[in-house]
């Protein structure tokens, strides 16, 4: 294959993952990586360094729009990105001492558990009642979201134990170049009762700069290659786009299940794979 061929299959096969990732709310990041390393033969360090930045692009465009339009938490945010952010450097780190297999199964593993959290049925939740949280009341995180009937007030809850699940989503964005947007959103959404939008809102905002803080790392190592992170990053980008014009008139629940399957069969392999030391 030459490397005209390689760029262009891999930017397609990077809108597709973007298209997914932007209808479904799990990112392109949790297709690309395995695509990269299964169908094309890509060094798993590689695949990873080129999620990140990817991440980083198309985060970056939709956080700004949120964040105009009033949906993000910017005190939430900034307070977890705390603790994302020195997971995502402990992540960065554990690339150079955990062996392949070890990082191939983990990644079939939360895979598998994507899938199953593409499937769940999201609620919106509006919740102003409750104990006061003294961290949220410290550093003012409640905060209020525009509806139909005006602003809709909501009070954040269990700071510690959105904390600690941040925590470790940050360390799955730097081991496994993903954004971890679901585990991000299940901390915010479960665990603090944020409403689910300014949950999915704010997770956007902070996956990039998640990324970013262990893009670093796998820079600094040499594991981000431009001639393969540019069409990744343009690809994921651009099918992202793509995903959020047509996310208004997609029959949800089938493409969920349709994704899920795709991505369980992703897991297996990345699983086999992992085991069998083939990669």
């Amino acid at each position: 294959m030459s490397t005209l061929e390689f760029t262009a299959l891999t930017g397609l096969v990077s809108i597709a993952a973007g298209l997914l990732g932007a209808l479904t709310g799990l990112g392109g990041g949790v297709v690309i990586v395995p695509v990269l390393t299964l169908l094309f033969g890509v060094d798993i360090h590689y695949a990873i360094g080129a999620s990140l930045v990817s991440v980083i692009a198309t985060s970056s465009g939709a956080a700004a729009a949120y964040l105009r339009e009033g949906w993000s938490n910017i005190r939430v945010g900034m307070f977890l990105e705390i603790a994302t952010c020195c997971g995502a450097l402990a992540g960065a780190f554990l690339v150079a001492i955990l062996p392949v297999r070890a990082i191939t199964v983990i990644f079939g593993v939360v895979l598998l558990w994507s899938a199953w959290a593409s499937t769940r049925p999201k609620r919106e939740r509006v919740d102003a009642s409750g104990q006061v949280d003294r961290i949220a009341a410290f550093f003012r995180m409640d905060g209020s979201y525009p509806s139909p009937a005006g602003p809709r007030h909501y009070r954040a809850h269990n700071i510690p134990g959105g904390f600690l699940i941040m925590l470790f989503a940050g360390i799955l964005s730097g081991l496994l170049g993903i954004g971890s947007g679901a585990l991000k959103v299940i901390a915010m959404d479960r665990v603090m009762r944020l409403p689910f939008k300014v949950s999915t809102t704010t997770s956007n905002f902070m996956i990039g700069v998640t990324a970013a803080a262990s893009a670093g790392v796998y820079l600094h190592r040499g594991y981000i290659d431009p001639g393969l992170a540019m069409p990744v990053m343009l690809g994921v980008l651009a099918g992202s786009l793509a995903g959020a014009k047509l996310l208004g008139g997609v029959r949800t629940p089938v493409l969920r299940w349709v994704f899920a399957a795709v991505i369980v069969a992703l897991a297996v392999e990345m699983l086999y794979s992992g085991v069998r030391g083939t990669l």
